[in-house]
């Protein structure tokens, strides 16, 4: 599969297809989260739009198709990957970690990745652990930190970092 993949930033006219796919593939926080934290649709265009302010979007392609989609946030000395999301029927091929590996090579000069993600999604939290990136010891700190976050997000959440080579 990653010999298939073709990872790249995304564009302004791409902004359909990837929120595409992080609602649908937000769809699996029904497995794990209350109802009343469920947010549907997971993004919407004002929100993309409001993210690609602050940070780069890259999405992973297979055939030309938009499967995944990620961002890369500087903040300092860390690099944040925000909203990582791939398709369904992509996830266990690769497609996640390829995007993560190309994340952290465009890091630049910072010194660690961070992530959140839910202390829930053990399916990220496996994925996370596996690409060698490690629960931060103080969570809540971290998170208050580098993200602003809505407080039942913030609560359900955890923190993972992985430090980067130096450059």
């Amino acid at each position: 599969m990653q010999s298939q993949l073709l990872i790249r930033a995304l564009t302004s006219p791409e902004r359909s297809a990837a929120l595409d796919v992080i609602n649908q593939a937000a769809q699996w926080y029904s497995e794990f989260l209350p109802r009343e934290e469920l947010h549907s649709p997971e993004m919407t265009p004002a929100q993309w739009d409001a993210e690609a302010q602050r940070m780069t979007w890259y999405g992973a392609f297979v055939a030309g198709r938009l499967v995944g989609a990620m961002g890369l946030e500087p903040k300092g000395e860390a690099a944040l990957v925000r909203h990582g999301y791939v398709l369904p029927d992509y996830q266990r091929r690769g497609v996640g970690g390829a995007l993560l590996a190309h994340l952290e090579g465009a890091a630049g000069s910072a010194q660690r990745v961070i992530i959140g993600t839910y202390a829930a999604n053990y399916k990220a939290r496996a994925s996370l652990e596996k690409a060698g990136y490690r629960l931060c010891t103080d969570s809540p700190a971290v998170l208050l930190r580098y993200y602003a976050l809505p407080a039942d997000r913030a609560r359900a959440s955890v923190a993972y970092e992985k430090p980067l080579p130096a450059v």
